[in-house]
């Protein structure tokens, strides 16, 4: 089938206002979120049911056109673009996007893959019910695309990640089948669970079109604080002491360098420290409760009085208005932000385990700036689950483009080797995308991509399921 015909077809299927195929239609979502990668395609469709997204596969297998699943494209590793010179086609789930039901007693909810999660997190709301996954880009990010990506964010300390919370899935597979598992049955043992395969497969093994998800009852007691502190070993030994005070209150446990603090700062209108005083290390921790606020923060108070007289911290704040602990979850989720205002870096998002990553950070921190002269690392990241965002910044006064295109491998390389040396793995929750594949390719175990190409084979023979992502291809020098 040539492509004429091919578009002919999904015009068939979607009509004329469902098939996207001029330039400056395709173009804002041809391009990753980081700018890293722009990629090549014939159209961008936009299904609004189950059955058009099972014709436009059939199509596209009868075709040999490969698809590309995009949710809110805020992923970190081009994972929901296509590679350049791809036949490819995008698939957007925007317009399927509905809260199917939502059912307080069984503590679920069911979300069509468009849905965004800060809807979904309403809707929960207005059941008195919580979904407890959130992130920086929750206004843009979809339920498909975080379940696609096994997305992380900053409660997994006490929640896990979106893998844990989905119950169930209904995704169309390769072959145009609709695997219609959207059960929220706690134990199901029937065999092999592909609802746990589809978590974090990146679009390559089918499309999630809906999906059903976990909530918990509503904690609307939250106290959250702010932290100065002098080492991030002195923050480890403060969740230690925190989660001995008030147990699994702790909700999320984030560490902020001063120099990310300062970036925010800088090109973030709107923010300011919380603090008087500049410190090392930052921390922000959020507890929260179903019970007593009262006693919530009575419990924080007397954490912190105690970490303080250990000499664990230097000075702290505890927000005393939902607007001002707004204010200081914002400085966290706004990082990225801020970091890509003030120039390109060499990113990491890098897991550890927990009780190695202060002195993971501080001694890959040293062998980067030390090994490549003039740049300068800013890491941060979710000290309760282990995860660094470890980001090294091109030497000042530069072209950071032409340094990134130059040194970049050769820093991400070392970085994930350093990674690698402590038992970690070179992503924690952005995946693999294509900016990882070589890397992935380079330092997995071989029975680990062995495994991975098996099961990509068994599902998808043909290989349109998004190409170039997640899984490497046998020959190194053949991956992007």
């Amino acid at each position: 089938m040539d492509d004429r015909a091919f578009l002919d077809g999904l015009t068939d299927i979607l009509g004329p206002k469902g098939v996207a195929t001029q330039a400056d239609d395709l173009a804002p979502w041809l391009t990753d979120w980081r700018e890293r990668v722009t990629g090549d395609a014939l159209a961008l469709v936009s299904p609004k049911n189950v059955g058009q997204v099972q014709d436009i596969v059939r199509l596209a297998s009868d075709a040999g056109v490969a698809i590309v699943p995009q949710g809110g494209n805020t992923g970190m590793v081009a994972g929901g673009v296509p590679c350049p010179g791809d036949r490819a086609i995008l698939l957007s789930l925007r317009k399927m996007n509905a809260i199917r039901s939502i059912d307080p007693a069984d503590n679920s909810l069911t979300a069509e893959a468009g849905a965004i999660l800060s809807h979904v997190h309403a809707a929960a709301e207005e059941h008195g019910r919580r979904f407890p996954l959130s992130l920086g880009a929750k206004d843009s990010a979809t339920i498909g695309g975080l379940i696609a990506t096994n997305a992380g964010g900053t409660q997994v300390l006490r929640f896990g990640s979106m893998r844990n919370l989905t119950l169930g899935v209904e995704a169309v597979l390769p072959d145009g089948s609709l695997f219609e598992g959207l059960s929220t049955l706690r134990k199901d043992n029937r065999g092999y669970d592909l609802r746990q395969l589809l978590a974090g497969s990146e679009g390559t093994l089918g499309i999630i079109t809906a999906a059903s998800l976990k909530l918990i009852p509503a904690a609307p007691h939250r106290t959250v604080a702010w932290i100065g502190l002098g080492s991030a070993s002195d923050a480890l030994a403060l969740l230690r002491l925190l989660e001995s005070e008030v147990g699994d209150a702790v909700e999320s446990f984030e560490l902020v360098p001063q120099a990310a603090l300062e970036l925010v700062l800088k090109h973030i209108p709107g923010t300011r420290a919380p603090l008087a005083g500049e410190h090392r290390w930052n921390v922000l921790t959020e507890l929260r409760s179903a019970a007593d606020g009262d006693e919530l923060r009575a419990q924080c108070e007397a954490g912190l009085a105690a970490a303080l007289d250990q000499g664990l911290i230097a000075d702290a704040v505890i927000a005393e208005s939902e607007a001002q602990a707004e204010a200081f979850c914002k400085i966290r989720e706004v990082i990225s932000e801020a970091e890509r205002a003030d120039g390109r870096a060499a990113k990491h998002d890098v897991s550890v385990p927990v009780s190695a990553m202060p002195r993971f950070i501080e001694d890959a921190t040293q062998a980067v700036e030390d090994r490549f002269a003039g740049t300068r690392v800013v890491a941060f990241g979710h000290l309760g689950d282990g995860n660094v965002h470890f980001n090294v910044r091109a030497p000042a006064g530069g072209n950071d483009a032409a340094w990134l295109a130059e040194t970049g491998p050769e820093v991400s390389s070392f970085v994930h080797d350093l990674t690698h040396e402590v038992g970690g793995s070179l992503s924690a929750e952005h995946g693999i995308g294509q900016l990882k594949l070589s890397e992935f390719a380079r330092v997995a175990d071989p029975t680990r991509l062995s495994a991975l190409r098996a099961i990509k084979q068994a599902l998808d023979p043909l290989g349109i399921m998004n190409p170039g992502k997640l899984v490497p291809l046998a020959n190194p020098g053949d991956n992007p």
